[in-house]
C-alpha cells in the first residue's frame, strides 16, 4: 500500500478529521446530558444534534469523539493510524447497524441519518487517514521514488529515449 507522504493537503484534511472528532465529542456530551436518567440501550425518540441517541450510544461518542480530536491536535502519525482504523470502524459500524436497524439489535438507537453521518464521518475520516502520514522529507522522496517507478517488463514503462 502506497500512501503518500507529508501530503500538501494533509493539514486540511487533519483539521476536518478534528472538525468530526469535535462534533462526536458535542454530540457525545449533549445526549449524555438529555438521556440522564433512561436505560442505558433504551430505545426512545430522545435527539442530540438532530440524530437519535441513548446513553450508550451518547457515551460511546464522548470516548470516540475525544481520541479522534486528541489525535487530531497531536498529529506525529498517531491521527494517520487513528483515522484509518476508526474511519473503517464508522464504514462498518453504519453497515451493521443499517442491516440491524428494524430488530431488538439496534442497541445505539441507529436510524437512517444517523447510518448516513455514520458513512460520511468514516470517508473523512479514512481519506484524512490516508492523506495524514508524516515522515522525513527523504521519506516523502523515497514514496513518490516507489509510487512512480514501474516494473521491467511493464506495457505502460515509459521506455528511456535513447540518442542515435
Amino acid at each position: 500500500m502506497h500512501l503518500p507522504v507529508n501530503h500538501r493537503l494533509r493539514p486540511q484534511w487533519r483539521f476536518l478529521a478534528g472538525l468530526s472528532g469535535a462534533y462526536l465529542l458535542t454530540f457525545g456530551i449533549v445526549g449524555a446530558i438529555r438521556t440522564a436518567g433512561e436505560p442505558f440501550f433504551a430505545r426512545t425518540d430522545i435527539e442530540a444534534l438532530g440524530l437519535k441517541t441513548n446513553p450508550a450510544f451518547a457515551w460511546l461518542s464522548i470516548i470516540v469523539g475525544a481520541i479522534v480530536l486528541g489525535g487530531a491536535i497531536i498529529g506525529r502519525n498517531i491521527d494517520h493510524f487513528i483515522n484509518i482504523f476508526g474511519g473503517a470502524v464508522f464504514m462498518l459500524a453504519g453497515l451493521i447497524m443499517l442491516t440491524v436497524m428494524q430488530t431488538p439489535a439496534n442497541l445505539l438507537n441507529f436510524e437512517i441519518s444517523t447510518c448516513v453521518v455514520s458513512f460520511i464521518l468514516g470517508t473523512i475520516m479514512l481519506i484524512a487517514g490516508m492523506y495524514g502520514k508524516t515522515g522525513t522529507p527523504a521519506d516523502s522522496i523515497a514514496e513518490e521514488v516507489l509510487r512512480h517507478s514501474t516494473r521491467p517488463g511493464d506495457k505502460f514503462a515509459v521506455k528511456p529515449h535513447a540518442n542515435k
